[in-house]
Formats: C-alpha cells, structure tokens, sequence
C-alpha cells in the first residue's frame, strides 16, 4: 500500500450527535461567560470525506462532490494551509467527496461531522494527525461555531463557538436508552433565522448550577440526575426554540417512567431518556413509542450509549498513534433485542 503522504490521497470519518444534554452561558476558568454545550453521542449515521492533492495546483482550486458544501470546503482550504506548512510543502488544491448519512437541520452536527472528517482526510493525504485542538479551531474558522465531535473521550462542556473545552465532566456516560424522535413534523431548523437572546445574570446562575448538577450526576451513575438536567436545560431552550410538542413530550416522559427528555437546542431532534437499569424499562419503551405516535411526534431511532473500545475509521496517519488521553467514549447500540 503506498503510504498517504506519497500518494496524496487521504480519508478521515466523524461521527453525529443526538442533540445535547445540556446547552447555554457558563462561566470560564478566569470568570468570563461563555457559550458552552455538552452533547448526547449517538453511533451509526456519520460523515466520510476522501481528500486527493493535486500538487502543482493553485491553493484555492478545491473542489467539493457532492457541491455545495462550502463549510466543508472552507475547512479543507483551512487544513491544507496548516498541513502543507507543516510539512514543507507549498498548499496546493484538490477534490474533496464527502459521504455520509446524517439528517439535516435537525441539531445533529451534520455540518461539524463534514467539516471535522474534510479536516482529517487533508491531514491524512499529508501523512499528519492533528490533535483534537487543532481540528477544533480549524472547524470554527470553517463555520464559526462547532460541535465537540473532534473529542474522542468523555463528556465535555465545550465552548462552540471558541473551539475549547471548558470542563471534562466525568470519564464517561452514565447508560442510557434513547427514544429518539423529531419535533415541528422534523422540519430542519433555521438557527440563524431563531430569535437573538442575550442571558443575564441570573440565567449564568441557573446554567452553573446545572453544570454542577451534571458533574454530580456522571460522578455518581445517576441516571435520574441527569434527566432532570436535560430536562431543565431543554426547558429553558423553549424560549428560543418554541416547540409546540414541548410540553406533550415532557408528560409523556413523566407517565411513562423517563428519566428526562433532551433536544438538540439548534435543530428538532429530541429523545426520551430511560435508565436500562430501571424495573420495566421496555415495557416503559413500548408505552412511550405508543404515546408519541398518539401525539402525533414522529419516533425515529431506539438507541443507547455504551462505552466500547472501537477505533473510529480514518487514514493511515490517524491510527493507533497520538490518542487524545482518557477512555474511549465511541458508542455503539447495545444487546437489547427487546427494543
């Protein structure tokens, strides 16, 4: 096989989200408020990019199948100036293809899984693997705000729109089953179209007592602590998002048993959060499934999350060397064939 480095050629993958756990303004190590999130994982669906150098080619000459990507195309350009620096080399274009699998519009980071695997494939057609910072701040000047998908480990509150964690809140998720469904019919989300809220002193208060409520909740195992910081943290969101079905979603959990319900505070996913560990719990599933679909909110995907040891799909330079520190957190479903 010839190496990627010498043959120009690279491929680097990045998974989805499920929405978040908990979304709003927290306050940094040095006291300033930031915009922080901590999401949900979800295995299964996300984004393949290849990325072929075409040495001797102007910089700017890139082009992205399927087009429209400009995101993703950004992020390549962005990568490329950063990877041919380090190797020596001088910038050069290229063909990106983007494969994948992931909704659109619905909060799922669809955008940041394009642009996290365009930024990895560039660095594998160079032969480099770039840290997790790196590819963070590359992915924020590619779309100005991201998701923490470049993080191989546990759950992170994380400034979207600076590219940096705030606080690694715990090794990993306590298990969860996830009823996934969609909102507003599943209509995809216009975030630059969602009113502009500016939070105040009080709100800083209400989001660092939910932080530390959440560091509790993962410290400990606690499934139900966790729901209800989803919960809250999703309730706060309506004053932006405005979900008609808010309110039917949360009865339904509160009548079936759930733990919680979180949502994708930019986007219509939502799900209904269970421990697996609670007496009934597919039964609790089933009646939940039945509730949504009287309600009329369409269920989409049954899931759980549970820590595995999978190394995700990259190029050559991206295995088995440079891990980011801590336990692998990818997710795949779990044993539950009831579900």
């Amino acid at each position: 096989m010839i190496p990627a480095a010498r043959s120009g050629i690279g491929t680097g993958y990045a998974p989805c989200h499920h929405g978040e756990i908990l979304q709003g303004v927290f306050l940094d190590g040095d006291g300033r408020r930031c915009a922080g999130l901590v999401t949900l994982p979800m295995a299964g669906p996300g984004s393949g990019a290849e990325f072929v150098r075409t040495p001797g080619t102007p910089a700017e000459e890139l082009t992205v199948v399927p087009a429209g990507r400009r995101k993703a195309v950004r992020a390549a350009a962005l990568a490329v100036a950063a990877c041919a620096e380090r190797a020596g080399q001088p910038p050069c274009g290229g063909e990106l293809r983007l494969t994948g699998d992931i909704p659109v519009g619905l909060g799922m980071g669809s955008s940041t899984s394009d642009v996290i695997a365009a930024v990895r494939a560039v660095a594998d057609s160079y032969g480099l693997r770039l840290t997790p910072e790196t590819v963070a701040r590359l992915a924020v000047r590619a779309e100005l705000a991201c998701d923490p998908l470049m993080l191989d480990g546990g759950p992170v509150l994380f400034a979207q729109r600076e590219g940096r964690v705030l606080e690694v809140l715990g090794p990993s998720l306590p298990p969860l089953v996830v009823v996934g469904c969609v909102l507003g019919g599943g209509a995809p989300v216009d975030t630059l179209a969602l009113p502009a809220y500016e939070p105040d002193a009080g709100d800083v208060r209400a989001y660092e007592l939910l932080r530390a409520r959440l560091r509790r909740a993962l410290a400990t195992g606690d499934v139900g602590l966790l729901g209800q910081v989803a919960t809250a943290s999703a309730r706060r969101g309506q004053h932006v998002l405005g979900h008609p079905e808010f309110d039917a979603l949360t009865a339904i959990a509160r009548r079936v048993g759930a733990a919680g319900v979180q949502i994708a505070h930019s986007g219509a996913v939502a799900g209904v959060l269970f421990d697996p560990a609670a007496p009934g719990v597919r039964h609790r599933v089933r009646g939940c499934l039945r509730a949504l679909d009287a309600h009329g909110i369409p269920a989409t995907r049954t899931f759980t999350t549970v820590t595995t040891t999978k190394e995700p799909w990259n190029g050559p330079a991206h295995r088995g060397v440079d891990r980011p520190a801590g336990p692998d957190t990818s997710r795949r479903a779990a044993r539950l064939p009831a579900l």
